[in-house]
């Protein structure tokens, strides 16, 4: 009984490992020989859940990878997620930090202000909001596929919101290099803060960082930008908990509610992650052996993640999609202009004060 109950999810697993190695594939042929990139800066988690919309409403998803499916999404994403927390190291960002971190706050603040005035003034879901702004604002397509399992948001609402962040990600990647060259006037650190806050995947500000470093001849940009965002990125520790309280806040129903219930646990197990590398680093300084084991947790979690999209893909029912209408894309627009523009705002005003 309980060999069958773990055995009727490996079809669906399976079928989700099949789309992850096509949507790699794609990739690597689309931003490395076509576009000529070292590393391609497309994300292959957004080629999966495309190829997975195309396969899952072209064809009829049978019964029997349903359950893997589900199992994929709900389970193997926190795994994944979980993974991810190895790439981060927290202790390097303390010379910049003093201005990346207030950034960073300052940005999230107002993000979440506007778009809780946004949510009464265009009536759009509130768990499609929050994914539009945890997407902005913090890691872009997996602080998204964090947040929604703690705040019970539907595949379709998981698919609009990726597609919204994905779509003005892709266009301040290759608007902002050029832009923030001018306005800051070739100053690396400025670009590079600019850069890793106001872009939303981490892919995507790599590649923008990228695009400027070939520009403009400054690799100092790039690692400023990638550090950046990777402080953004720590911030999902404090996001989800935090999403899942105010979205459950409120909910006289629910008789056991309270924060014990709600919290996100896998986020303990990203912590966990994040003090497992600094721990390491400090104990197997040179180890080749630490060095292949983060390089192999951080190729897993790419995986498990694009596993996740894949399987979210295949249940996402574009019709769903289309009646959810323009207005969550308004919010996601709207969304990016704030981010840039508190970030100007509040680069100007350290500038100011501090220099």
């Amino acid at each position: 009984m309980f060999v069958n109950k773990y055995l009727v999810v490996i079809p669906g697993i399976i079928l989700a490992f099949v789309l992850y190695t096509l949507s790699q594939g794609f990739n690597n042929i689309i931003g490395i020989e076509l576009l000529g990139y070292d590393k391609s800066p497309i994300s292959t988690a957004m080629i999966a859940i495309l190829l997975g919309m195309f396969f899952g409403n072209i064809f009829q998803v049978r019964d029997t990878f349903q359950k893997g499916l589900n199992f994929t999404r709900e389970n193997i994403l926190k795994i994944g997620i979980i993974c991810l927390g190895i790439q981060l190291k927290p202790f390097e960002f303390l010379d910049f930090g003093k201005i990346a971190i207030p950034l960073i706050i300052i940005c999230i603040v107002s993000v979440l202000i506007v778009i809780k005035l946004l949510i009464k003034k265009l009536k759009i879901p509130t768990r499609m909001a929050y994914l539009i702004s945890i997407g902005s604002t913090v890691c872009g397509t997996t602080a998204i596929m964090a947040t929604a399992p703690v705040i019970k948001a539907s595949k379709n609402e998981v698919s609009y919101a990726i597609a919204n962040i994905t779509l003005f990600g892709i266009l301040s990647m290759l608007i902002y290099p050029y832009f923030a060259n001018y306005y800051f006037e070739n100053e690396p650190l400025l670009v590079g803060l600019f850069l890793g806050t106001s872009i939303h995947e981490t892919s995507q500000v790599a590649a923008a960082g990228l695009i400027y470093e070939q520009q403009f001849n400054s690799p100092e940009t790039l690692n400023i930008a990638t550090v950046t965002k990777l402080i953004r990125n720590t911030f999902l520790i404090i996001m989800i908990p935090l999403f899942a309280l105010l979205y459950n806040r409120g909910k006289t129903n629910k008789k056991n509610y309270s924060i014990i219930n709600i919290f996100p646990y896998f986020v303990l197990g990203f912590v966990g992650m994040i003090i497992l590398r600094n721990i390491g680093d400090e104990l197997f300084v040179y180890d080749n052996n630490w060095l292949e084991t983060i390089n192999g947790i951080k190729f897993s979690s790419k995986v498990f993640l694009t596993m996740a999209m894949a399987a979210i893909g295949l249940s996402t029912n574009l019709n769903d999609i289309r009646s959810m209408g323009y207005k969550p894309f308004i919010v996601g627009f709207i969304a990016m202009l704030t981010v840039g523009i508190v970030c100007i705002i509040t680069i100007e005003s350290y500038l100011k004060f501090f220099t």
